[in-house]
């Protein structure tokens, strides 16, 4: 062993410690490792920050940038909502939801994935009367396997193909990860669907579940029933089912200004009349989209709101010091001047019902508004209002086939070869931002950032893993422990090392670490390079012992109730089954 090997080894042992520790973030312990890796002369140090401008890191920036135009646009919610079935017993309701997160998570970023299905889940549960932590588990696990699908499904797919591609020549298509690793996901889901859950502690909800599926109040809005609107010649009981399916309540019905009075399947609705719903925030954009109704445009009762870019609503504190104090929205001129629109209003924390526009707003009191996404700093300002956390983006969903439409065109073009998948990403959110999709101002608001310096920092330290000869002594290590035994028990070891590391340590990390020692176990063996870096995407991407080897992990810790030591009761049986049908179906499209 040389002494750069030695000192290398040193590095990354301290950065895998630190990792683990977990009491600095992962990102500043990898920029701190390139850097002490440069001082050292391990790393050139015009490579320095070449990760920076790595093809992996950007495609995963522009990943999330796409995912959150998909969600805006409504395209990907639309499906979500479909899902919420109570009545399903618990193996189908986990098949029927982890497939369709799988799915999801070969086209889009999974923790973005898991998100969208998350607060499905947890309502599904409640209204099941089942905590939530009995399915919320295996939902992660299950988007975590769909990212093994495609190369833009999960970050560690997108580091394999590009080594590849520095080592080979090439990098793997589109769909080359979804033949092994799609019989990897199809076997895994199905444990995780019919057996994997019952592994689970069951604990009562500490009530964080809540929290995922309302984190914002709930308020009494008025929504206006527009020409296109698939409510009109439905009577109110119908409504108010529909309503309470999408976790609203339908209040009343005004007409013409007036509360319209009688029996429930008597009053018929028709354009313009006024829906006064109770729900929170996000719920009530759900019924507003999934109805085909409009806000109010702040100026006429009966008018919908029309615009052309994209809006929030936002809750207010109105402080002593507010200009709108002791003045109603019409007074102040909200719609007027502001562009904005008053929804909601909770004082002492009892939510008024009626008559917002003309009701005086005093000090204490809580505005949930509509606002233009660019101003809700300025209107803050102008009106010494104070912004709670929190903003819910308003969906766009006219816009949701563009946004479509412009992300299967990027695919298909990858597909057939026509361009890199950087450029066809980057293509799409050019197009999301001059269709107004995605507005300049927060464009980069979208970006993982931490996600984006933890990649760029360990690509230049990966590398020299290989240029050192530190990943070849690994491999000769390997190889000479599985020495006189079949090819695949190699290939199986690195595997199971892969998983193991992953587990302790972060997915995309464990991948560059990884690629290397494969590309120089083949070359060591004499074997295919192709079966050993999938084997390295397939088990990087399978960490499921821990809350912290995946994001996804540890986002449904807190909402399902679970501890550190409740992971590996589903995670280590469906390590086993990754690796027992992972090394056959890798054989069998990627032979040694």
């Amino acid at each position: 062993m040389t002494q750069d090997q030695a000192l290398l080894f040193a590095l990354f042992a301290v950065i895998i410690v630190l990792m683990i520790w977990g009491k600095v973030r992962h990102d500043i312990v990898a920029l701190g490792g390139v850097i002490v890796g440069t001082l050292l002369g391990l790393v050139p140090a015009e490579e320095t920050f070449s990760g920076f401008a790595h093809p992996a890191v950007i495609t995963v920036a522009m990943v999330l940038v796409v995912s959150a135009g998909l969600i805006r646009t409504g395209a990907i919610n639309a499906l979500a909502r479909v899902l919420s079935n109570p009545d399903l017993p618990v193996s189908l309701h986990v098949l029927r939801l982890g497939a369709v997160g799988a799915l999801l998570s070969a086209v889009m970023n999974n923790v973005t994935a898991l998100a969208l299905l998350m607060p499905v889940d947890v309502a599904t549960a409640r209204k099941a009367g089942r905590g939530a932590g009995l399915t919320l588990m295996a939902l992660a696990f299950a988007t975590i396997l769909g990212g093994m699908l495609t190369l833009i499904g999960t970050p560690p797919n997108l580091i394999v193909s590009s080594f590849r591609r520095e080592a080979l020549g090439a990098p793997f298509g589109f769909f080359d990860f979804a033949y092994a690793g799609g019989i990897v996901a199809v076997a895994g889901l199905l444990f995780v669907a019919f057996v994997g859950w019952r592994f689970v502690p069951q604990r009562q909800d500490s009530g964080a579940g809540a929290d995922v599926e309302a984190r914002m109040r709930d308020y009494v809005t008025e929504l206006v029933v527009p020409d296109e609107s698939k409510t009109i010649g439905r009577n109110k009981a119908e409504l108010r089912a529909d309503c309470e399916a999408l976790g609203a309540s339908l209040i009343a019905v005004k007409r013409r200004g007036r509360r319209v009075y009688g029996l429930p399947d008597t009053i018929v609705l028709e354009v313009g009349d006024i829906l006064l719903v109770e729900a929170s925030p996000t719920l009530l954009d759900e019924a507003r989209v999934e109805l085909q109704l409009a806000y109010p445009d702040g100026l006429a009762a009966d008018a919908p709101r029309i615009s052309l870019a994209g809006e929030v609503m936002v809750e207010f504190v109105v402080t002593d010091q507010s200009r709108i104090v002791g003045r109603t929205a019409r007074q102040a001129k909200l719609a007027v001047d502001h562009d904005s629109v008053l929804l909601g209003i909770m004082r002492r924390d009892r939510t008024l019902h009626d008559k917002l526009r003309d009701t005086r707003i005093l000090a204490g009191d809580i505005l949930l508004m509509l606002i233009p996404e660019t101003q809700a700093d300025s209107i803050a300002d102008a009106l010494r209002l104070l912004p709670l956390g929190r903003r819910e983006t308003v969906t766009m969903e006219k816009r949701s086939v563009a946004a479509v439409v412009m992300f299967a065109l990027a695919i298909a073009a990858v597909s057939l070869g026509l361009t890199s998948m950087p450029v066809a990403l980057g293509a799409v959110v050019v197009g999301y931002v001059l269709v107004r999709i995605l507005g300049v101002e927060d464009l980069y608001e979208h970006i993982d950032w931490p996600v984006i310096v933890l990649l760029a920092s360990l690509i230049p330290l990966g590398v020299a893993m290989d240029t050192t000869g530190a990943s070849g002594l690994i491999a000769e290590g390997l190889a000479a422990a599985t020495a006189g035994l079949p090819a695949w028990v190699g290939l199986m070891a690195l595997m199971v090392a892969t998983m193991f590391i992953s587990d302790v340590l972060n997915n995309n990390a464990t991948a560059i670490l990884a690629v290397p020692v494969g590309i120089r176990l083949a070359e060591t063996t004499g074997t295919n390079p192709d079966s050993y870096l999938m084997a390295v995407a397939i088990a990087a991407s399978c960490a499921f012992l821990t809350p912290i080897g995946h994001q996804n992990n540890t986002i449904v810790m807190g909402p399902g109730g679970y501890r550190f030591s409740d992971y590996w009761r589903m995670g280590l049986p469906l390590e086993v089954i990754v690796t027992v049908v992972g090394v056959p179906a890798i054989l069998l499209f990627w032979p040694l």
